[in-house]
């Protein structure tokens, strides 16, 4: 059995935990490999090694650094389909969902190859008679990423490429139940020549998180997770002094009117439910029909029993299963609490039974309809391959029970009508927002918004906003005294 390691200054190393925690494939329960709980001394030697790499990297011109990337990406390009292959064995998503992901990942390494641009400063001249004020942007140190594990090829380069584009230093640690797949990026990073120590990794858990929250080398800190731990990360390295970018969790609604063409709609709104089994911080949750509604329904019904379940690697599978034994619990207790709230089943997915994978974490796609909008499930993030669908008479009670809720990640409508979606866009309380759109994913050049409890921080991770976070502004007064400025 592989026993992983970190990836400190260069080389591949021991944690000092002596700990490890098995990594199992949520389809088979197949032992995939061993990760360290990790030390808080894994991460003082990353940061000391990032420390030494920051300090030369950051004189490196941005158009010399940005030739990394481009070799990056043409290494995650060449190895794309293992890398695919790896998430579908720790994660449980589909092939074609792996490959999305990481197809994903290399838009943000193709945006941060625009550093030289994209960190541009302003300068004006003769604020005053001689005088010139500008503004530069530098890097501003070592930078961490704390990763989940639904995606875990996308999310780190949401900001590994940015950080480093800008002239930063960065330590990576991925989850412990998906080590494997940074580990393999790890391994295509050693190739690249960068300067030893400039990108280091270190797996563990909870020791390992509060090591790099409360590490004063440490100065910028980037996390996805669940909203309670994305307060806790927020809270903690904001009080050590670190700009922090905090991603929480999501109960994201979407609005059906009755002039939504039904079988594009159907479609859409079935692949944002049950895509990554509902695992992912844009999956649809609340299916809000206003006005008439069974022919939605019956459609939505029927494409989601037909949905195929099974382990990812299989062509014909659709939907794969949750991360672990203890989230299948977990959903299961959330769909009873439904129906104990007053929840209809239309389509019950519990007691799953996959022919060859029968230990494995499945729940096959599951309806509840009904549930009380005031009530636990309503405002509960499931993140499972559930949909609650509920039914409002105006899109304006919709849209002010989608205000109502705590989180704010995405809200979508399904309309045919301009006036009520420029309505929807203003007026919906939420960062990432989709008109006829299921998953409203922004493209690297836009920033993955989040408002509420969905996100805590000020800047997001891609595009410009990853660029303003991984730097920090110096404004430069300068007068340069002649013969004929001393006259005036």
């Amino acid at each position: 059995m592989e026993k992983l390691r970190n990836y400190i200054h260069g080389e591949w190393v021991q944690s000092k935990s002596g700990t490890y925690t098995k990594v199992i494939n949520p389809a088979t329960q197949e032992v995939l490999a061993e990760v360290p709980a990790g030390d808080p001394a894994d991460v003082d030697a990353a940061v000391k090694s990032s420390e030494k790499a920051f300090a030369a990297w950051k004189r490196i011109p941005a158009g010399k650094r940005i030739q990394y990337l481009f070799h990056l990406k043409r290494l995650l390009e060449e190895n794309l389909d293992e890398l695919s292959r790896t998430i579908t064995l720790e994660s449980g998503k589909t092939y074609a969902e792996s490959k999305a992901e990481w197809i994903r990942a290399i838009e943000n390494v193709e945006n941060a190859c625009g550093i030289p641009t994209l960190m541009q400063g302003d300068f004006s001249e003769d604020i005053s008679l001689g005088i010139d004020e500008y503004m530069i942007r530098q890097p501003v140190g070592v930078c961490a990423c704390i990763s989940p594990f639904n995606f875990p090829g996308m999310i780190p380069f949401w900001f590994l490429p940015y950080a480093i584009a800008c002239g930063n230093s960065f330590i990576i640690k991925p989850s412990e139940r998906v080590p494997l797949t940074m580990t393999k990026v790890m391994e295509l990073v050693d190739k690249l020549g960068l300067p030893t120590g400039l990108i280091n990794m270190v797996h563990g858990g909870k020791s390992v998180v509060d090591g790099i929250l409360e590490h004063p080398g440490i100065r910028a800190v980037s996390f996805v997770g669940s909203s309670a731990i994305a307060r806790y990360v927020y809270a903690k390295a904001a009080a050590n002094g670190k700009r922090v970018q905090a991603q929480g969790g999501a109960k994201n609604p979407v609005i059906i009117l009755p002039d939504a063409d039904i079988d594009t709609t159907t479609q859409i709104v079935v692949d944002s439910v049950y895509g990554c089994a509902g695992q992912r911080c844009l999956a649809a949750s609340t299916i809000i029909t206003v006005g008439e509604h069974q022919h939605i329904t019956e459609s939505l019904v029927e494409m989601s029993r037909n949905r195929q379940t099974g382990f990812g690697l299989e062509e014909s599978v659709q939907m794969g299963p949750v991360i672990t034994a203890e989230s299948k619990t977990r959903v299961q207790g959330l769909i009873e609490k439904g129906i104990q709230e007053g929840g209809k089943l239309l389509l019950d997915g519990r007691n799953a039974a996959i022919s060859g994978y029968e230990k494995g974490n499945f729940i096959k796609p599951t309806i509840i309809e009904g549930i009380p909008l005031d009530g636990e499930l309503a405002g509960t993030e499931i993140f499972g391959p559930v949909m609650s669908l509920v039914h409002i008479k105006t899109i304006d009670e919709a849209i002010q029970f989608i205000n109502s809720n705590k989180y704010g990640n995405m809200a979508c409508i399904f309309t045919s009508s301009g006036l009520n979606a420029r309505r929807f866009r203003n007026e919906a309380d939420a960062g990432n927002i989709g008109i006829n759109i299921g998953v409203a994913a922004p493209v690297a050049q836009f920033p993955f918004s989040g408002w509420k409890e969905s996100f805590y921080g000020d800047l997001h991770g891609q595009g410009k906003h990853a660029v303003e976070f991984y730097t920090q502004t110096k404004v430069v007064i300068e007068r340069w005294l002649k013969e004929w400025t001393r006259k005036f």
